[in-house]
Formats: C-alpha cells, structure tokens, sequence
C-alpha cells in the first residue's frame, strides 16, 4: 500500500517537473561544458552540482575558479546573486510550514525554477504533501546532475566556441514565466513582478536591482495579503 502511494506521489510530481528537465537537461549540459572548457574533470563538475546545486551561482563560479578570486570576494559575489532566495524563502513558509519530512533538503533543492513550480502546486488531499514536495525538489535536482554530468563528458571529448551558453539559464527562465501567464486567469502577480523589476532596473541600474525589486514585490504583496485577510476576518 505505501509503495503504491509513493508511486501515486511520484507519478502526479513528474508531469510538473517536465518543463524543468527540459531545460535543466540543456542548462546543467552548458554549465559541465563550461568546466570542461575551463579544465575541470567530469567529478568536479558533477560534485558541485551535487553539493552546490545553484544555477547561476555555479556559471558564475566558473569565471570566479578560473581566475582563482579572492574567497572573501567570492562569498560576497555569491551572497548578492542568491539573496533573492531570501524572499522566496519567507514566500515559501506557510508552504513548507506543515512539512515534518524531508524539510532541510526541500530548503537546500529550493531553486528559481523548483520555487516556481511548488509555490503554485496543491496536491489532492489523499497525497502526502512532504512527499509531493521532495519529489519535485529531487527530480529537478537530478535533471540538473544528470545534464551536467552529460555536458563534462562532452565538453571532455568535443572542442568548440562556448561563447553564449550561459544565456540559457535566462531562456528558461522566459519559458516558464511563459507558462504560467497561459495557465494562470489572474495576471496581476506576473504584472506586479514585471512592472516593479522595469522601475528598479531603471532606478537602481543592472547590477543592484535585483533585491530592491525583490523588497518591492514581497512588500506589496503582503500589503495585498493582509486586505485580503482583514475582509475574510470582517
């Protein structure tokens, strides 16, 4: 019986992580492809993948092991281009709030485009919630180990212009803001996100406008939480 529901569970998370591995497969393949390029081994790059599993964080980490940047440097670059993690951490704390399994590693796998797909999942009732969750979380990350792990062994063995590649990761990005602006009826969230990130990048440029725009969308949407909560307590 509860071999069967697991299986239910991983049956009904799979389909979701769909998009996900298809761009995973492609981006984790760029990313080994890079180290190869850069002369690190396939264990290298499937190690930190494993372990770091951060997306971004790990194309940049390419440049940072390549010119051998100073650590302190390093630690600050990393802090600013993942600090957005810090708001879809506090998104996510009613989500994950009731999850008694699995917690630390659904913390960890809690990437842009796993957030993305759990912040807007409600499994059936009969399903177990912490299991959905880790199934999702541990698919995507294996999609993402596995295209690495393809991308260092072709990196390894072909030579060519890597110049680019690095551009997938915003492409995947574009494709599932995509999605959910045909499935969702409301649009006011996307419009939200797009119009406060148009009035940061313009006020606080490219490099810095990522947290205020952050601060900007949580800030409101708890305003409009808290009107709606007020109206259902009335």
């Amino acid at each position: 019986m509860n071999m069967k529901k697991q299986k239910t569970e991983l049956g009904y998370a799979f389909p979701r992580t769909v998009p996900v591995m298809a761009g995973y497969l492609v981006l984790g393949a760029a990313y080994g492809i890079l180290m190869a390029d850069s002369g690190y081994g396939p264990v290298w790059s499937v190690l930190i993948s494993v372990i770091v599993y951060a997306g971004s964080l790990q194309y940049l980490g390419v440049s940072l092991l390549a010119a051998a940047v100073n650590p302190l440097y390093s630690f600050f670059m990393s802090l600013m281009l993942n600090a957005r993690h810090l708001f879809y951490g506090i998104s996510m704390l009613d989500k994950y709030r009731t999850v008694k399994r699995f917690k630390p590693y659904l913390i960890f796998a809690l990437t842009d485009e796993t957030f993305s797909v759990v912040c807007a999942e409600n499994p059936p009732q009969e399903m177990d919630r912490d299991k959905v969750f880790f199934w999702i979380s541990f698919l995507d990350q294996c999609y993402w180990v596995g295209g690495t792990l393809l991308g260092a062994l072709l990196g390894s063995l072909l030579t060519f212009d890597t110049t680019g590649m690095d551009f997938a990761l915003t492409a995947l990005f574009v494709v599932i803001f995509v999605g959910q602006w045909e499935e969702k009826k409301g649009h006011s969230s996307a419009l939200l996100g797009l119009g406060a990130t148009l009035v940061c990048l313009l006020i606080f440029g490219a490099d810095q406008f990522i947290i205020p725009a952050m601060a900007v969308i949580l800030a409101v949407l708890f305003v409009v939480y808290q009107g709606k909560k007020r109206k259902e307590e009335a």
